[in-house]
């Protein structure tokens, strides 16, 4: 039961998160950190999230959630957690804390890509 230990604990940051996607106060928070069309990009965003985070929790097509949550993760990271353009030094040592816990979580969705679902899955009663 590990596994499934495993992908219900990584996947849940993605879907405790997902409200917010849909909210305003997210949405203001994203066009105040630089981020174009926020109002469409960031309940997109929710939908990657949403989907990504689902597909895994369950193991149903494990593969394609996965790239779905690194599609999601790569520009959130990129765009969001900028600690390199940041002057105050409190701010971009937590913004640089958010960044290298991306990239692990990115890291996390690669294992996933290479590997499935694992055990008690629908992919594993799929035989995929």
């Amino acid at each position: 039961y590990l596994v499934q230990l495993g992908r219900l604990l990584f996947t849940a940051i993605f879907l405790i998160s997902t409200p917010c996607h849909f909210s305003q106060a997210g949405i203001t928070h994203a066009a105040s950190a630089g981020l174009p069309m926020a109002n469409v990009l960031v309940p997109l965003a929710g939908v990657l999230a949403l989907l990504g985070g689902l597909s895994l929790l369950f193991g149903y097509r494990a593969r394609i959630g996965a790239l779905l949550l690194a599609l999601f993760l790569v520009p959130v990271t990129l765009i969001m957690h900028r600690f390199w353009g940041v002057a105050d030094p409190m701010h971009a040592q937590m913004q640089q804390v958010n960044f290298m816990k991306n990239l692990a979580l990115l890291g996390a969705t690669c294992v996933f890509m290479y590997f499935g679902a694992g055990p008690i899955s629908f992919d594993e009663r799929a035989g995929r």
